[in-house]
């Protein structure tokens, strides 16, 4: 197995770089079940911050990227069942996915809430505002 930076994963995504794009192909496109590549929460949350803000990415689009890592069986993704769950509820409405995998990860954890001082991640993904 190994670890999958994420702009491996962008150049492989976008195809935007005509030096590391066909190296990060050639490398994702080498991985098997057996020899899979490993991608990690703090990669997906960089992924997901690039393809919106440098890319323009849709929400649509981005759920679409993610889903199809968690699909691939020559990909592990760290904490996959709480990612898939980030994603749904990130896909469903209007949270940010990073708020969404934190307060998911922090109640896989045993977390009675999260707290924030982030009023939307309050009002959309289930923290606890702190007045």
């Amino acid at each position: 197995m190994i670890g999958l930076d994420t702009n491996v994963l962008v150049r492989y995504i976008a195809q935007d770089d005509s030096k590391q794009s066909p190296k990060a192909s050639r490398l994702i496109e080498s991985l098997t079940s057996d020899s899979p590549g490993y991608v990690s929460v703090v990669s997906l949350v960089e992924l997901v911050w690039v393809l919106s803000g440098c890319y323009a990415l849709t929400k649509d689009e981005i759920c679409e990227v993610l889903e199809a890592l968690l699909r691939t069986k020559e990909v592990i993704v760290q904490n996959a069942a709480i990612v898939w769950k980030a994603v749904r509820l990130f896909k469903s409405g209007k949270a940010d996915f990073a708020d969404c995998l934190i307060e998911l990860s922090a109640k896989e954890a045993g977390c009675g809430y999260t707290a924030t001082f982030d009023r939307d991640a309050a009002k959309h993904c289930g923290m606890k505002l702190i007045d």
